[in-house]
């Protein structure tokens, strides 16, 4: 007959115990919180519909100076594409990327004497999120993200 020496494995006489202690507690914080189970599963929780148009598009639609394309997402592929586009690249590469944008914003004087054109490209994976390009002289000149 073999016996056991507790001295070489330290650990197994305790991992019983401690699996039955643990199993033994998850049930009892189960049972007290029964209440929040319950509404976990009769109510289970929502995620963000990105197909609504959220107040953050609504709001953009209001700023635009011309006419609103509603179907104009931007992909995550189509952004990180576009971040790598280096500045003082045409505009028709920026366009080969990111086609049409939603609409065009007020023009801005970022130097003295040079107007800067604004697109806007709300992202298709963050509907309150929304891609600002700059141009400048038919340029790219950088970008922002208006939340």
């Amino acid at each position: 007959m073999t016996l056991s020496n507790p001295a070489r494995n330290p650990i197994k006489p305790f991992a019983k115990p401690l699996l039955a202690g643990g199993l033994l507690f998850s049930l009892i914080i189960i049972l007290l919180d029964a209440n929040g189970v319950k509404s976990l599963v009769s109510n289970p929780p929502t995620f963000v519909d990105t197909l609504a148009r959220p107040e953050s598009i609504s709001a953009l639609s209001k700023e635009c100076e011309s006419n609103i394309n509603e179907a104009v997402r931007l992909s995550r592929e189509q952004l990180l594409q576009l971040l790598a586009v280096p500045e003082r690249d045409h505009k028709s590469r920026v366009r080969q990327i990111a086609n049409e944008p939603y609409c065009e914003l007020s023009p801005l004087q970022v130097r003295a004497g040079v107007d800067a054109i604004r697109e806007a490209y709300p992202l298709e994976f963050d509907p309150k999120t929304t891609l600002v390009i700059l141009y400048e002289n038919n340029e790219y000149a950088g970008y922002r993200f208006k939340h």
